[in-house]
């Protein structure tokens, strides 16, 4: 399977935090969540891949390319939309769209005017007087009008009503039609990943967690649920964390036969949601 990306032990210290030897890769065809709590590192990552700034170390490969040698070319390759904008502001959307076009041989203008009309976008009006959901579908139709192979966007859906996210949402199914394209997802809303995403990177404090499919994540963990006197120091070890409150507990699992083995009829098993696994797993302090 051909990888549209690679990181290896990318490294990145400042001042109180530091993105510690981070390593994954995308395959060709296949929509990958980042995920992981504010200041985790997902914008950091997001912004060294694309050579915004400098890493300490680093071993980056972007549709096999090296991007400090093949940058132009890599460029013309990806679409890429930020939760902030770098608009021309005082520019129009036809105007800001005519210093954008010369940087891409592959920009079709047709399905440029497609997003414009099925994003109701009005193309005469100063970017400053748009609303940030206005800008957001701008920018995505700058991204994804020069048929990009990658596409990485970092929290597109952040401060959006729940409408314009579905339509998103919908938007990137259609994409994905295309077997070639890939699409790399970092958001913390991750009601959003659980509709379309393939594959899942958990970064936490700076280093990955986890890194697997979202079939899998599904088949291994489960949330536990019961009252607190069954709770035993043997049954709690195989909690990844839990929390407990006057009416019982409840706990994430990564091996829900060890844990009906302890506890058996005396506890409820359920599916948990992508947040569920992400707040027990911050709480517990440790991964599966």
């Amino acid at each position: 399977m051909m990888k549209s990306l690679e990181v290896r032990h990318l490294s990145k210290a400042f001042r109180g935090f530091a993105l510690q030897d981070v390593s994954f890769s995308l395959e060709e065809g296949y929509i990958t969540g980042f995920i992981g709590e504010n200041g985790s590192g997902k914008s950091t990552t997001i912004k060294l891949i694309l050579q915004l700034l400098i890493p300490d170390s680093e071993e980056i490969r972007i549709f096999g390319l090296d991007p400090s040698r093949h940058s132009q070319e890599i460029k013309e390759r990806i679409g890429f939309v930020f939760d902030e904008h770098h608009f021309y502001e005082h520019l129009t959307i036809d105007e800001m769209k005519r210093i954008i076009t010369p940087f891409y041989k592959r920009w079709n203008e047709r399905l440029f005017q497609r997003y414009v009309r099925d994003f109701d976008l009005p193309i005469r009006k100063k970017i400053k007087h748009l609303s940030k959901g206005m800008k957001m579908k701008l920018s995505l139709a700058f991204a994804l009008a020069h048929e990009p192979d990658l596409i990485i966007m970092d929290e597109p859906t952040s401060g959006l009503d729940p409408v314009f996210r579905r339509e998103i949402l919908d938007l990137l199914r259609e994409i994905m039609l295309d077997e070639r394209k890939t699409i790399f997802f970092s958001t913390h809303i991750t009601t959003d990943l659980e509709q379309i995403a393939d594959h899942i990177i958990f970064l936490h404090k700076g280093r990955v967690v986890w890194d697997e499919t979202k079939d899998r994540i599904e088949e291994t963990y489960a949330l536990v649920k019961g009252d607190t006197r069954w709770l035993t120091p043997e049954a709690r070890q195989a909690l990844i964390g839990v929390r407990e409150t006057d009416v019982g507990f409840e706990g994430l699992a990564a091996d829900a036969d060890q844990v009906h083995r302890l506890l058996g009829d005396r506890c409820v098993m359920e599916k948990p949601s992508l947040e569920d696994i992400i707040y027990f797993t911050i709480k517990g302090g440790r991964s599966a």
